[in-house]
């Protein structure tokens, strides 16, 4: 046999074999199965959601297809609980992030109501669940009907293509069913920027360990958030203008390499419109280190530095090559109607286990590098051309010169926040000698308010020397029209490690009375 009548007898057979009524059907079937599929995963990613009220809660619920299955829970802004509760072809996600405000105000006017809101959340979750099932069902059908439409123009074909996905999609919900895992929630896989895994997987195995009182659980929630509710509602209340000008103060950065992205989320969140580091934005001043300056555009707006004792000539100069950086080395700048004058710290200490060298005993106190360098600052700001709204400097002991030259000054260095009045000059100073107010000094009469900030970046790797590692802190800073402080922010996360969070709103005049500083000079912490 030659081979060209075996070539010519295979062909003969593969014909035979595409035109029979067998291949036909499973090009057919396989078609169909192909087009199901299809539209019961164009389906479910588009329209299986749903929302649950549990209490004053509003939970988001979806699901999605996915080859492993399981579930995942958002907890904004703490991060998200990974659970292996059932095996796939589904995936759930739930989302708390909302809280509806008319039903916890409804809650708070009723107490039966708060009763029987965490009674029933259980309930809730559990019937929003096969309500969503139930969806997700009908929605996949129909959507692969729709699909089969489009490509089929038959009935029988369209029929079966929603049959299969009645069948494909009813087998998956039971799949999921059938795996379900409850004890789950005792491991979940914890994912989060805030390292918050220890407390949010610890109340997750309290759940499951005591299952039968989750009710209980959730009533005492309910409760909890209504509270808080009535609580924030007596604070002191400042809404911010249209012309309100935000600036975030941050200080001793130290290299924290997540520093930066925590500047990022408040400059987004409170859209800031310029940032003010009082400086230490390293640890060693050295070449190496001052690709961390790279970071600084990132931030996206105004960016104004004046340096620290930890913070060389190369390091303001890296600081300064950045595109939204503004320097300040004994001069002003102006930024959203702010006029802003600083200076660098004049000590270079790097080494904290070195103090600077002590001069003479008998030297005049008040010629020290620091307040010399508050003295050249005060001087700067007498002589602008316009009003200066802020002074900065590093450390608060360059603070008392320029007590009722400016109204407010920022400050870092110590790693821990303060807030106080300066002390007013000396009444014994020689007014003859003392040149004429300029439009750049305050006025004589306004208090100079001096605001330490903490470390924004947790004072780095020696935050952890400690016992309790040092919190991450940073201010949002509220002025109006008038470029008067009306409020300010505290916002404290835990050091490396922990994860708890804290913001507290101060309204100027509002606040306890502030003290003066005990001394003409506070006191410089050379640890630091």
């Amino acid at each position: 046999m030659t081979s060209t009548t075996i070539r010519q007898r295979l062909v003969t057979a593969l014909r035979a074999v595409r035109g029979s009524r067998w291949s036909r059907r499973a090009g057919i079937g396989a078609m169909i199965g192909l087009i199901s599929i299809a539209g019961v995963i164009v389906g479910t990613m588009m329209f299986a959601h749903a929302t649950v009220n549990v209490g004053p809660f509003r939970a988001e619920m979806s699901i999605s297809p996915s080859v492993l299955g399981g579930t995942e829970v958002d907890l904004p802004p703490l991060g998200s609980l990974h659970l292996d509760s059932h095996d796939g072809p589904i995936h759930l996600k739930v989302n708390l992030g909302s809280l509806d405000q008319s039903r916890t105000e409804a809650l708070i006017d009723d107490p039966a109501a708060l009763s029987s809101a965490g009674e029933n959340a259980v309930t809730d979750v559990r019937n929003g669940v096969i309500r969503l099932g139930v969806r997700t069902l009908g929605i996949a059908v129909l959507s692969t009907l729709v699909l089969s439409t489009l490509i089929f123009r038959n009935v029988r074909r369209i029929a079966a293509s929603g049959m299969t996905a009645l069948v494909v999609t009813g087998a998956s919900l039971g799949l999921a069913a059938g795996t379900l895992r409850p004890d789950s929630i005792a491991e979940p896989r914890y994912e989060g920027l805030l390292v918050n895994a220890p407390a949010v997987v610890g109340d997750a195995r309290r759940i499951a360990d005591n299952y039968g009182r989750y009710s209980e659980q959730l009533q005492q929630i309910v409760s909890n958030v209504s509270r808080l509710y009535t609580t924030v509602s007596s604070l002191p209340v400042y809404e911010p203008a249209g012309n309100t000008t935000r600036i975030l103060h941050v200080s001793d950065l130290h290299l924290n390499p997540s520093a930066y992205g925590l500047i990022r989320t408040v400059v987004q969140t409170f859209e800031i419109d310029a940032v003010i580091d009082t400086g230490d934005l390293v640890d060693w001043g050295s070449s190496a280190e001052t690709g961390y300056a790279s970071s600084i555009p990132s931030v996206g707006v105004p960016y104004i530095w004046v340096r620290g004792n930890h913070d060389s000539a190369s390091i303001q100069a890296a600081v300064a090559r950045q595109r939204n950086a503004i320097v300040l080395d004994n001069k002003t700048t102006t930024v959203d109607g702010l006029t802003i004058a600083g200076i660098g710290d004049p000590e270079f200490t790097p080494d904290k286990s070195e103090t600077p060298a002590a001069g003479d005993a008998d030297a005049d106190p008040a010629q020290t590098p620091l307040l010399r360098a508050g003295n050249q600052l005060a001087d700067t700001i007498r002589a602008s051309d316009k009003p200066v709204d802020i002074a900065l400097v590093h450390d608060p002991a360059m603070a008392p010169p320029l007590s009722g030259v400016v109204p407010l000054v920022l400050s870092g260095h110590r790693h821990q926040r303060e807030v106080s009045l300066l002390p007013a000059p000396a009444p014994d100073a020689d007014a003859s000698a003392s040149p004429a107010p300029s439009a750049g000094a305050a006025t004589p009469a306004a208090a100079t308010r001096l605001m330490v900030e903490g470390s924004t970046g947790g004072a780095g790797l020696r935050g952890l020397e400690k016992e309790e590692p040092t919190p991450l802190s940073l201010s949002v800073l509220y002025f109006d029209e008038n470029r008067q402080l009306k409020a300010y922010d505290d916002i404290q996360l835990g050091g490396t490690g922990q994860s708890n969070i804290e913001m507290q709103r101060n309204v100027v005049g509002a606040e306890p009375e502030e003290t003066p500083s005990p001394s003409g000079s506070p006191e410089s912490n050379p640890s630091r």
